[in-house]
């Protein structure tokens, strides 16, 4: 047990070389700390509960994350699973590093009369506390991340459960946080143990393609290099592979076999300046042909997780079909770390103290406008399946966006209706609304949208929000404003 104890610690210290000498004193107290909290505990894998403690803090530390959070991983499970009280560990590590274990800590399971409850209360407490510190949810999700790649020690049905909270819950949210990595993998361990089948079929086709595709892609690589070498942009080309779900999905999406999904793997240019990404875009125009309606600028109109880059699918002279991203280092790291890359480690003393005051700055808070949005509509409902299911919704990151008459973009879920386009421009026309002209053609107010409509809602005052109504609306904001009025006009509905 002394070798794996020792062996752990240096392991940690190996990843950790980005941290200043005053910052390892902190995370080594908290790394003896749960080493001996956790001393008698075991996994189901039957390897000490340690194991568990550091890689969580070694997933962290791949993000380059802050000391406060690297500890508090080391240290997140100590008040569930322990019998160190909050008093103790405030006392040890301050209020900032047990806010977060706060955070991530589960309520006890005896309050709760079925599993859904249980499952509810813990997210709405998480996200309370996410609101305060992001932190907590990147915590959260690297503890998830190495709970899914351990997961084939559990009972099958707690296999299960677990990946299909990861699948519609925590990858989505990593999604949301624009951290492609760890989404990528969840998703596709929990693809794995939910329809091995598909998994292992998709699997064997992809490796049997992989090779070719990397012919293929190594020739595209060679002619971009070429078109580019003349120019004084400096830039890197890398390739990269598409993961299982996301061919799954696309799959079923646009109701296709493996063999006529082309875009196995991509390439992405990487390069200093905005300007030299549309200057590269326009080298790629006349030099390639571009799949029609393939191209996307994500660099004028970001993702809500600051996700930026150019998007388009390029055809090379062999015909070989590539989707290529063209984006600068700084949208490059923010596409691997998304938010993260906020809260990444700053070298600097007075960066380092000023931490926690950055936790509130408008580029954290404009990411979580969403989650605080979603925490206020759901104080209308107490049903916790629909807490859980109206949440998956909103953290589902396949957008459509929808434009009003003058042209304005209304981002929303897909699946979204007109009832739910009609709230988000606003709540008293949603109230009203007794249907809609769709790129100009009358429909009713449960059509659903897609990307690159223009809706125009149309109002009568006498209309009133009506019970059926939650039925197809299915945003957070929209069935929010519902359930208000019905309760507050309760013989009107009558």
């Amino acid at each position: 047990m002394e070798d794996l104890v020792e062996e752990l610690r240096k392991s940690l210290k190996q990843v950790l070389v980005y941290l200043q000498k005053e910052d390892l004193a902190l995370i080594e107290k908290a790394y003896e700390y749960a080493s001996y909290a956790h001393s008698y505990q075991l996994r189901a894998s039957g390897e000490p509960y340690l194991v568990h403690c550091v890689s969580v803090a070694k997933n962290l530390a791949e993000l380059k994350i802050d000391p406060a959070t690297i500890t508090a991983a080391l240290l997140h499970d100590i008040l569930e699973d322990t019998l160190v009280t909050e008093h103790e560990l405030i006392k040890e590590f301050g209020e900032e590093v047990v806010s977060l274990v706060k955070g991530v800590t589960k309520l006890n399971k005896y309050q709760f009369q079925d599993n859904i409850t249980e499952q509810a209360e813990n997210w709405r407490k998480m996200l309370l506390a996410v609101v305060k510190d992001i932190r907590v949810i990147i915590i959260k999700l690297a503890d998830r991340l190495h709970n899914m790649r351990t997961i084939k020690f559990l009972a099958p049905d707690k296999q299960k459960s677990i990946s299909q909270e990861s699948l519609t819950l925590y990858a989505p949210f990593a999604h949301r946080l624009g951290i492609y990595k760890w989404k990528s993998e969840l998703e596709d361990l929990a693809f794995e143990i939910l329809h091995p089948q598909q998994y292992n079929t998709i699997r064997t086709q992809w490796q049997k393609r992989a090779e070719s595709n990397t012919e293929n892609l190594k020739e595209v690589e060679e002619q971009l290099k070429e078109k580019l070498a003349g120019t004084k942009f400096p830039c890197r080309i890398s390739a990269r592979p598409k993961n299982l779900y996301g061919i799954y999905k696309k799959m079923e999406r646009q109701n296709k076999p493996f063999s006529a999904i082309e875009d196995l793997f991509g390439l992405r240019i990487i390069t200093d300046t905005v300007e030299n990404c549309y200057a590269i875009l326009s080298i790629i125009n006349s030099n390639f042909k571009l799949v029609e309606g393939s191209f996307t600028d994500y660099i004028n109109l970001p993702k809500s997780n600051m996700y930026q880059s150019l998007h388009m699918t390029i055809i090379s002279d062999k015909g070989v079909i590539v989707e290529t991203q063209v984006r600068t280092e700084e949208m490059h790291s923010r596409a691997e770390y998304g938010i993260a890359a906020h809260w990444r480690y700053k070298k600097r003393v007075e960066a380092i103290k000023s931490i926690k005051e950055d936790a509130k700055d408008s580029v954290t808070e404009d990411r979580l406008d969403w989650l605080k949005k979603f925490l206020e509509w759901q104080r209308e409902t107490t049903d916790s399946k629909e807490f859980l299911t109206t949440l998956k919704t909103e953290c589902d990151f396949e957008q459509i966006f929808v434009f009003t008459p003058k042209k304005k973009v209304i981002k929303l879920p897909y699946g979204a209706t007109a009832l739910d386009f009609a709230y988000a421009v606003h709540s008293d026309i949603g109230d009203t609304c007794m249907g809609a002209k769709v790129n100009d053609k009358m429909v009713p107010i449960d059509t659903k949208l897609k990307t690159g409509d223009v809706c125009e809602i149309l109002v009568r005052k006498n209309i009133k929000p009506s019970k059926n109504w939650l039925e197809f609306a299915i945003t957070a904001q929209a069935r929010s404003r519902i359930r208000r009025y019905l309760r507050e006009h309760p013989k009107k509905e009558i």
